[in-house]
């Protein structure tokens, strides 16, 4: 038979040898395409055999085969692919086994299919695959198991989208409602525990957490599900991802509605399962409907058409792997590929076996088909059909419905290009790809109970255990938590704040609180959030800062205090000293003072001594005049008058200038005189640091590490204080009597004890850290956010104010002392005052000496009744012909301004009579 087929082969290749010669000696060019396409055709088989393994009796199966088969028909059908081939497809019914599905694929193989579409289930297809690694035939698979992808399954090709996208779209959907602990239902098969595992890893990504997997067998009773749901129903999480087939789905909506687990304040979220088997359905029992009301389901997206409205989703995925193995053998065919099989040497029959394994075949061109699916690109009735580098379909998208009456209304989508929106994946495909939390947009759902409020997504747990509170059990400063004989056997404003909290929460909170420490000195606070990261207690409740690495590894409420390290010191008072009235101001501002006062009385003298008879006379006379002006502004005791306008200006600028300083002058002096007078060598956090005197800190305070590690303190200079007397004690002694020099501690407990000591200690410098109280939980505890909101209503309505006022209230001192230089007045706080007087005493110097410069090029300093022997036009200009001595411009500058003025008028008038003389004298020209 394969010497008939070889001579069959090299007959027809001699045939187009002579054909094709002859087409083209014809020279038409439709005679040469008719000749290759005829080639074409007598290379390819007429019968390519293609395997389908499917559950027939499953919601899957039965969409998937009538899809198959009308696939089959129109490919068939269609003179545009596959000339002269048609596809026969052998199905095996797996029966849901893998047992039987691993024969079913074995006896399939005895077949020479070049191809098999399925399974459905994961399960099988691990099984399967390795029987096509084996024997190198593609395995167009429905099954989403996310592992599958693995590089194992080199001959494994997913048609539909990989449960992997749709894990993270759920955990999207979470993340978008703000939930943080989940609770997976599943089967525990490969498909169920995989998909779960991803979901797991998604969630984690968001911050939020499985917090427990509630596995059932594929086989599970009724019994076996209700007790099931039974123990997820006693824990906290209210958000239930169920993730199992759609042909046994319902029975768990059944059984949680019996339970009353389908009423407000649950959540139910499904995958593609539901709607998978709600559109394989004619119609749906209003009984079935009536069970999943208020649920979230997925479902794959594809694109509009009118076979959508007909068929689920995997249907369409069917009908488009059909056309996607026709179009890739068309191609294949086009390239030259033949089909043929041979035997596995390995595959062998023992002696009375009935398996048939020498039956099976290897498809020799299996890899060259494989590359040639996963190379494929166009547009399919699903959408389109394309392979990423790992295998798996590109733009994976789902849809979210929302169950609710007798259908289901889409909320939103999701894609792994752009996540949630409002808008069809399509839309998107065509703008840059944006994940960003603004643009993750979904529409109001109806939750179940025709709830339209988003449930919180968690309760405290029926018959739960209730929290277990840690509280600090302190030695110092008890006012703000300390040990109580009454029931709840604690008191203390951090207490209070938590108990009024928790009264404004819309549930119950079973708490009980446990005293952490011996109470004999202050316990570690940072031993204390480590425990609560270690599950020893839900929380921590108390005096517990807010620092950066705690954030790390636990979460805070709200802070309802505020919070910051400063530092305390000894102070002593300071004596009142008989120069105190030189306190107000520097010694820089003195002396620019003064000087502004001499400079400013000089300039008005220089532009009144003309105008103003006051500042004329002898010269000892206009010295002490100008001295007396000057100072005497001051007080505003001039007696001298201004009768020049730029005098009056300059003077208008200064007096505004003196009274601000006055006025600055007697309020630093009042306080300098009044307020009492501190004094202390530390004046902050940084002259201590530099310092190399002790420092004291609390015990149990995060201030140790905080000046070691951040401020690079020595270790050797911290002192552990663990009383108040020890505070006390520390800071009488100093330095040099073996004390502190300061203590370094966080406001709240300063407060109190410079109360405590009748406000004999002070704060030096400013607080510099900022930081607050809050109540600690475990990462990702609900009950922070809660609480959160209810201390930001405590705040607002003034009860947080109350509970401070009850418990810290009392005869508060001065948060810091007062140094006598900081009362002083330097130069700075001033300049621009002098700035401005001096610009304008500068620009009337200006106006006055160009004024006087003016004048004095019109003035003739000879004698007024000098004869005058020529006419003025004839002689050349008395000014031009003998140089002006500054004696003269002195003596100009020291005249009068009336006398200038009437020097300046009449040699105004004598230049008009000359000039009208001159004229007269001139002979008339005759006629």
């Amino acid at each position: 038979m394969d010497a008939y087929l070889q001579r069959k082969r090299v007959f027809l290749l001699l045939v187009s040898w002579i054909w094709v010669p002859l087409a083209v000696i014809g020279g038409t060019g439709n005679n040469t395409t008719n000749a290759t396409a005829h080639l074409s055709s007598f290379s390819r088989p007429k019968v390519v055999n293609v395997g389908a393994l499917f559950t027939a009796n499953s919601v899957i199966g039965r969409s998937a085969e009538p899809a198959l088969v009308a696939a089959i028909n129109d490919v068939n059908s269609d003179s545009s692919i596959l000339r002269g081939t048609k596809l026969n497809l052998i199905f095996q019914d797996t029966n849901c086994s893998g047992f039987v599905g691993t024969v079913d694929a074995l006896q399939l193989m005895e077949k020479e299919v070049i191809a098999a579409i399925g399974p459905q289930s994961s399960g099988i297809a691990h099984v399967i695959s390795h029987v096509m690694n084996e024997l190198q035939v593609p395995l167009l698979s429905f099954a989403t198991d996310p592992t599958l992808s693995s590089l194992q399954y080199s001959y494994f090709l997913r048609t539909v989208p990989n449960d992997h996208f749709q894990m993270y779209a759920i955990a999207d959907v979470v993340d978008y409602f703000g939930w943080k602990e989940v609770i997976a239902i599943f089967v525990d098969d490969d498909n169920g525990r995989n998909g779960i595992s991803v979901l797991g890893d998604a969630l984690a990504k968001k911050r939020a957490k499985l917090t427990y997997k509630a596995a059932f067998s594929p086989g599970a009773s009724s019994s076996e599900i209700d007790d099931l749901l039974v123990s997820v129903n006693l824990m906290e999480a209210r958000v239930f991802v169920v993730h199992v087939n759609p042909d046994t789905g319902l029975s768990i909506f059944s059984k949680a509605k019996n339970l009353g687990m389908m009423v407000g304040g649950y959540v139910w979220i499904t995958t593609d399962w539901l709607l998978s088997f709600l559109d394989s359905s004619d119609s749906v029992n209003p009984e079935t409907m009536d069970l999943i009301q208020g649920v979230v389901a997925l479902r794959h997206h594809t694109a509009d058409s009118d076979q959508k409205k007909n068929f689920n989703s995997y249907a369409l995925y069917a009908y488009d792997t059909i056309w996607l193995l026709a179009r890739a053998l068309d191609l294949y065919f086009k390239d030259g590929g033949k089909l043929t099989f041979s035997d596995d040497p390995r595959l062998r029959d023992t002696n009375g076996s009935a398996l048939h394994l020498s039956s099976m075949q290897v498809f020799d061109q299996g890899q060259k088909l494989f590359q040639t699916l996963i190379g494929m690109n166009f547009t399919g009735l699903s959408g389109q059909i394309q392979f990423d580098s790992e295998k798996n379909l590109g733009h994976p998208a789902y849809d979210i419905l929302n169950i609710g009456g007798t259908g289901s209304r889409t909320v939103g989508y999701w894609s792994n290009y752009s996540g949630l929106s409002v808008v069809t994946p399509e839309i998107l495909y065509s703008k840059p790809p944006n994940t960003s939390t603004s643009t993750q947009h979904l529409y109001n759902v109806i939750w179940p109970g025709e709830m339209v409020t988003q449930p919180r997504g968690w309760v405290f747990p029926h018959n739960g255990k209730p929290l277990q509170i840690a509280v600090p059990y302190r030695v110092t400063f008890k006012e703000f938590v300390h040990k109580d004989k009454g029931p709840s056997g604690v008191k203390g404003y951090c207490i209070d704040v938590f108990e009024a909290a928790i009264d404004l929460l819309p549930y119950a909170v079973p708490h009980v609180y446990i005293l952490y420490g011996d109470g004999k000195r202050n316990p570690s606070f940072k031993n204390l959030v480590n425990d609560v990261v270690a599950n020893k207690y839900d929380a921590a409740v108390g005096d517990v800062t807010i620092t950066t690495n705690r954030t790390r590894i636990v979460d805070f409420t709200q802070p309802y205090m505020e919070s910051g390290l400063v530092v305390v010191a000894p102070i002593k008072e300071l004596k009142s000293s008989p120069w105190a009235f030189l306190q107000p101001f520097t010694l820089q501002m003195w002396c620019v003072t003064g000087v502004f006062f001499l400079f400013v009385g000089t300039v008005v003298w220089i532009l009144e001594h003309r105008h103003n008879p006051e500042f004329r006379g002898s010269p000892r006379h206009q010295l002490v005049t100008v001295f007396w002006f000057s100072f005497s502004t001051m007080f505003f005791a001039h007696r001298e008058n201004t009768m020049s306008t730029l005098g009056r200006l300059v003077l208008i600028f200064w007096l505004f200038v003196v009274l601000i300083i006055n006025s600055s002058y007697t309020a630093s002096l009042t306080s300098i005189l009044t307020v009492r007078q501190l004094s202390s060598g530390i004046q902050g956090i940084d002259s201590l640091i530099s310092s190399s005197d002790p420092i004291g800190v609390q015990d149990g305070s995060f201030a140790y590490n905080y000046l070691i590690e951040e401020l690079g303190v020595l270790e050797s200079r911290i002192r552990i204080l663990k009383t108040e007397d020890e505070y006390t004690s520390a800071l009488e002694k100093g330095p040099q009597g073996g004390g502190v020099a300061g203590i370094v501690d966080e406001l709240p407990y300063v407060e109190l004890f410079l109360s405590n000591s009748k406000c004999v200690f002070r704060t030096v410098g400013q607080e510099f850290t900022k930081s607050g109280w809050g109540f600690a939980f475990q990462r990702d505890s609900p009950l922070a956010v809660d609480l959160s909101t209810a201390i930001l209503q405590l705040s607002e309505n003034g009860e947080l104010q109350r509970i401070h006022d009850k418990w810290l209230s009392k005869n508060g001192c001065s948060s810091q002392s007062n140094q006598a230089d900081d009362a002083q007045l330097s130069l700075k706080s001033f300049w621009g005052l002098f700035l401005i007087c001096a610009v304008a005493c500068f620009l009337a110097l200006v106006a006055f000496f160009c004024r006087v410069y003016c004048q004095f090029r019109r003035y003739d300093p000879e004698p007024e009744d000098q004869e005058i022997s020529e006419p003025e036009s004839v002689r050349p200009s008395r000014r031009t012909l003998r140089s002006v001595s500054f004696r003269d411009l002195i003596t100009f500058v020291d005249r009068r301004e009336s006398e200038i003025k009437d020097i300046l008028k009449r040699k105004s008038i004598d230049s008009k009579k000359h000039q009208g003389q001159s004229s007269d004298a001139q002979p008339i020209s005759p006629v």
